[in-house]
Formats: structure tokens, C-alpha cells, sequence
């Protein structure tokens, strides 16, 4: 009985990653009666986790909210909904190897990424800004020169900054954290003059800081970029189905509830607000939904 019981589960497990592998996530998830979401671990309001297994943010409760209705769509009476905290350098292999079925974190769409996987609809627009110490007298990218400057490896947020139209002549240090939290803490003990990133998730990280008036955001916008969830390539039914619950969001005003929850309300642990009213980009982005890249963007 034991060896037929193994058998099952290697069989179940063979099967699920198969149908992973052939693009047909509804058929895996269906089959298992679970589902992986990927999730960020100090990513500000879109996602972070409290510690403990316990993961919420903007994003994340959007991606449980898509799940959902993906249970409706499968008719199923359960499902077995898992998270997988990933960081940067890995959120892409993960998905592609079938260990996360769909990723709701902070991750850019543009066209370098789209040749691996496909994104929903974009649920974010996101601004590059520089985050410093208030009593700096950084002010904006002049300001950098012989500074050192903080990112996240696997983000593209330096690059960006040098490839900027005001970073002529601007030399500075980049050092690196192997996430956002880390990144932060870098600019927080003085090891960086700056941090560069997504405003959302600098807002986010100030606002969880023992002291956020020690910190402010400023300088130029230095990219914008479209945020949304990532899934599996050439899988259009599952695309479909994570498209169809976030249109819905927007359309029923679920959505915009959970964006005024996430950065306009006192967030956990500190109970502060993050505070970022709905840019007009996002706004646009929810009036039109669709799934176009970074670089269309920037054509704008």
C-alpha cells in the first residue's frame, strides 16, 4: 500500500510539473488543488511580509483576490493556496520551472523579460526615484557625485540612473543589497549616501524606518515603469483568467478600495500611512488595461 501511495505522489507530482512545463497552469492547478503564489518579502505597499509565513501588501492581496476567482472559474470547493517568497535574481527562474504559478510582487514588464515569461495586465505604475537621509543635502542627481548609491541586485535602478540625461559627468559607488529591506538598511546605517528604486517601494521602506521623517524622496523621475503580475509564457487560457479577475477589480471598484487601503491608510507593523495618492499613469493604466512593456512607455 505504501509503494502504491508513493507511486501516486511521484505520479501527481510528474503530472503537475508536466502541465506546468506545457503551459496549461488551470489543468495543474485543477489537478493538484493548490497553487503557488510569489510574493515579496520588503517590496513597501505592493508586498512584504510580517513575519511568520504572513505576507500582505497591494499585490499580494490582489493576487490571493485572483486566485479566488480562479477557484470560481475551476469550480473548485478548495484550493490549496501556497506562497513563495522570491527576490529579484530569482522570480523569473521560478516561475518558469513551475514552482510559482503567479507572481504578484513589484516586477517591471518590459521587453527583455516578456522573451521568458508573460505578464497580466498592468496593475501599477511605477516612478524611479532616489531615497536619502533628510539632513543630506542631496537634492538630485548632481548631488550623487562621489556618493555611494544603493540598489538591489537583479533590479535595474542604477542602470537606469546612469543612463540618464543628468548623470552626465555624475560619478558615484554603487554598492548592493540582496533585497530591498537590505538595500534600505544600507542608506539607513550610513554604508550608502542614497538608494535608488521604485518609489513605492522606497515610500514603503521609509514608512516602516524607526524614524521615517529621517528620510525623503527626491530628485528627478528617473524611469516609468509598468508593474504587474508575471506568469508563465504561452499560456493563454491561465493569462485569460488573471487578466479577467483584475479587469474586474477595476471595474467593480475592489481595486481601488485595496490601492487606498495599502498606501493611503496606517499599513502594519508601525501603523503608518505610506502615503501615495493613485498616480494619473496608474489611473490610465486601470482605464485601459493592457499588458504593454516598459518601452512603450518611454515612447509616450
Amino acid at each position: 500500500m505504501k509503494k502504491q501511495l508513493l507511486a501516486l505522489a511521484v505520479f501527481a507530482l510528474a503530472t503537475g510539473s508536466a502541465l506546468a512545463q506545457s503551459g496549461d497552469t488551470l489543468a495543474k492547478i485543477k489537478a493538484s488543488g493548490s497553487v503557488t503564489l510569489g510574493v515579496r518579502e520588503s517590496s513597501g505597499a505592493l508586498g512584504y511580509t510580517l513575519g511568520d509565513g504572513k505576507y500582505v501588501g497591494f499585490h499580494t492581496e490582489m493576487g490571493e483576490r485572483i486566485l479566488a476567482d480562479v477557484q470560481k472559474k475551476l469550480g473548485l470547493a478548495r484550493l490549496d493556496l501556497k506562497f513563495q517568497p522570491v527576490t529579484s535574481q530569482n522570480r523569473i527562474p521560478l516561475v518558469t520551472n513551475g514552482t510559482v504559478d503567479l507572481e504578484c510582487g513589484s516586477t517591471t514588464n518590459n521587453a527583455a523579460r516578456q522573451k521568458d515569461v508573460d505578464f497580466a495586465v498592468t496593475t501599477y505604475v511605477e516612478e524611479v526615484r532616489i531615497a536619502v537621509k533628510a539632513g543630506s543635502g542631496i537634492n538630485s542627481i548632481k548631488d550623487l557625485n562621489g556618493k555611494t548609491v544603493a540598489t538591489t541586485t537583479g533590479t535595474t535602478s542604477v542602470q537606469t540612473l546612469r543612463r540618464h540625461e543628468r548623470a552626465g559627468g555624475v560619478d558615484f559607488k554603487e554598492v548592493y543589497g540582496k533585497d530591498h529591506a537590505d538595500s534600505f538598511l544600507l542608506l539607513e546605517s550610513g554604508r550608502a549616501d542614497a538608494f535608488v528604486m521604485d518609489g513605492s517601494i522606497l515610500a514603503g521602506n521609509i514608512s516602516k524606518a524607526k524614524n521615517p521623517a529621517d528620510f525623503k524622496i527626491v530628485g528627478e523621475v528617473l524611469s516609468v515603469e509598468p508593474i504587474a503580475c508575471m506568469l508563465r509564457k504561452h499560456d493563454a487560457a491561465f493569462k485569460k483568467a488573471v487578466d479577467d479577475s483584475i479587469k474586474r477589480q477595476i471595474a467593480d471598484g475592489s481595486l481601488a478600495k485595496l490601492y487606498d487601503k495599502w498606501f493611503m491608510q496606517p499599513i502594519p507593523p508601525n501603523n503608518v500611512k505610506v502615503g501615495l495618492p493613485m498616480s494619473a499613469a496608474t489611473k490610465e493604466a486601470w482605464a485601459h488595461p493592457n499588458d504593454k512593456p516598459m518601452e512603450d512607455y518611454a515612447r509616450k
